[in-house]
């Protein structure tokens, strides 16, 4: 049953502003509600509440925690472990912080493989622990089979100097043995409470949960007298171990089918992320052939207007006398008439060795004079030739001055 003092608690904390505010993203805290909810839902015995966590840096953040105890079976038997976890800044997304709390009269268990010496807890659900699949709930439930299985904790107490130890009614032989530190376990409640932090808060608890000492990893004394339980609560505690088994067996199957699907979105991902790549490629080509088509626009819409305007000029003049067609023809400028003798003479030249070529074939030309003729006609047309070649570069030359001159008219 959640308590209204609980939610409202919650409730107040995450919805705080200013420099005293969690620091938790926005569209995280109502995850992070449900979470803790859950948690006290579950488990009552642990208690929200906010504290200052200092980092290894020195940097200190008020945050959340959940301060309290975990159950956990122990060779039939059930012991609480007093725990803190501590939702760091970036929780849900990345793994609390779990440290065991042990009270003055409690020592952790050296070595343990779950639990460093200075409490934090390393199992592998929180090295697996997958945003937004993982929780608190199945935290502490994987937390409780753990610590069944090895308890981290365990109470130390010295024996009482005046029993004797021995259970021999024969005195023995030495009168002043060494007595030894012997670690036992504790099946009573314990009433100190834990403190995380001098600046800890949260929201008023009725009764504070049960503390219990976990067992002793070493055998009770021999003469320590069996007691027969009851076959009830033997069969309640078996059915309860087998629920809880049974629970974190469909909570782990559940687990590995939405990491199943999260591998599967992930992969969808990567596919649309290629297709992305490549839809950019396609629309910067697109974009590329379209500054291309413009440009060759541009030079289509140059190249009309200078055919018009030649139009417009020659339009209504007299085109000349069927007699004479050459007329019809005028150069726009000294370059043109010069392009036009010069290969009008190249043309006429090449026509002139092609005749004294047929000529020489059917002996109409001695030899000697084909060559002298050869000869002349070749040196004239190497010049029409030069002259032809310097015409055209003056003439691309002046085109290209034109056509800045025309992008210049079409850009302003």
């Amino acid at each position: 049953m959640v308590q209204p003092a609980m939610t409202q608690f919650l409730n107040s904390v995450l919805s705080q502003r200013g420099p005293s505010a969690v620091p938790y993203s926005e569209d995280t805290k109502w995850l992070i509600r449900q979470h803790l909810v859950a948690l006290t839902t579950a488990f009552p015995s642990l208690e929200p509440k906010t504290a200052s966590f200092t980092h290894n840096d020195g940097r200190s953040v008020n945050l959340l925690q959940a301060d309290g105890t975990i159950p956990m079976t122990f060779q039939g038997v059930t012991y609480n472990i007093p725990v803190v976890i501590w939702l760091m800044e970036s929780y849900p997304r990345h793994p609390p912080c779990v440290y065991v709390n042990p009270t003055r009269d409690m020592i952790i268990k050296r070595p343990h493989p779950n639990v460093n010496p200075s409490g934090l807890v390393s199992v592998p659900y929180l090295q697996n622990w997958t945003y937004p699949s993982s929780n608190l709930v199945d935290l502490i439930l994987n937390l409780s089979l753990h610590f069944g299985r090895d308890p981290p904790l365990y109470s130390q107490r010295r024996p009482n100097p005046n029993s004797n130890p021995n259970p021999n009614p024969n005195p023995n032989p030495n009168p002043n043995p060494i007595p030894h530190p012997h670690p036992h376990p504790s099946f009573g409640n314990s009433s100190s409470n834990l403190s995380s932090s001098s600046s800890s808060s949260g929201y008023p608890h009725p009764h504070p949960p049960s503390r219990t000492y976990p067992p002793s990893p070493y055998p009770a004394p021999a003469s320590r007298v069996q007691t027969t339980e009851d076959p009830s609560e033997v069969f309640k505690r078996n059915a309860i171990n087998k629920l809880v088994e049974m629970v974190h067996g469909d909570v782990s199957a559940l687990r590995k089918t939405r990491e199943g699907e999260m591998e599967g979105l992930f992969g969808l991902q990567g596919v649309l992320k290629q297709r992305e790549e490549s839809l950019n490629r396609g629309l910067k080509e697109m974009q590329e052939e379209m500054e291309a088509l413009e440009q060759q626009l541009q030079i289509v819409l140059m190249n009309t207007d200078v055919l018009e305007g030649w139009l417009r000029d020659n339009q209504g003049k007299k085109m000349g006398s069927l007699d004479n067609p050459e007329e019809a023809f005028e150069c726009v400028d000294a370059l043109s008439k010069q392009m036009l003798d010069c290969t009008a003479s190249d043309l006429a030249i090449e026509d002139t060795l092609y005749a004294l070529d047929k000529a020489l074939q059917v002996g109409a030309v001695p030899f000697d004079q084909y060559l002298r003729s050869v000869r002349a006609l070749s040196r004239e047309q190497f010049f029409h030739r030069a002259t032809t070649a310097k015409v055209r570069a003056a003439q691309l030359q002046a085109q290209v001055a034109n056509m800045a001159a025309r992008n210049h008219h079409y850009g302003s």
